[in-house]
């Protein structure tokens, strides 16, 4: 004999509601519109910010956009690199300071706020360093700190 699980009306209508609202949140920012242009405009500021820096051979400055915490992620070349104190690292290793860092151009920006203080920026990177010009493309997550967007989590991958 087959059993057939009866839910009672008032639990059925609370569990669509919930569902309902679950879903709802996740469509929208819940961020004005006028609020997340200005929002927008901040985090793009930041990644200009960032290719000033790299181009003035200051890497401390281009860090300045990363969250200053062990807990940053940072993956590329099949690597992560977990820590700020370890991105800086990583970066000097690899490209050295001042004018040896080459000419950096970030371009393709793509800045989605999905909360009041959280966000994904997608964009093309491109490298004129050492006579070569190695590009790829990057995922950051930005979280809100303090009043300032930061990077968080940093996915950059290279072309080729």
């Amino acid at each position: 004999m087959k059993q057939t699980l009866r839910v009672p009306t008032r639990l059925a209508a609370a569990v669509t509601g919930a569902a309902f609202l679950f879903l709802a949140a996740c469509a929208t920012s819940g961020v004005s519109p006028a609020a997340e242009t200005a929002e927008e405009a901040a985090i793009l500021s930041l990644l200009e910010a960032q290719d000033v820096a790299w181009n003035d051979g200051d890497i401390e400055g281009f860090m300045a956009g990363y969250w200053k915490s062990p807990d940053l992620r940072f993956a590329s070349g099949g690597n992560i690199t977990r820590g700020w104190d370890q991105t800086l690292a990583r970066y000097k290793a690899r490209y050295g300071t001042g004018a040896e860092m080459g000419t950096l151009t970030t371009s393709d920006h793509e800045i989605d706020i999905l909360s009041a203080d959280a966000a994904i920026a997608h964009g093309k990177w491109q490298l004129d360093w050492q006579g070569k010009q190695p590009w790829g493309l990057y995922t950051l997550i930005l979280r809100k700190v303090e009043g300032d967007w930061l990077i968080v989590s940093d996915t950059t991958t290279a072309a080729e």
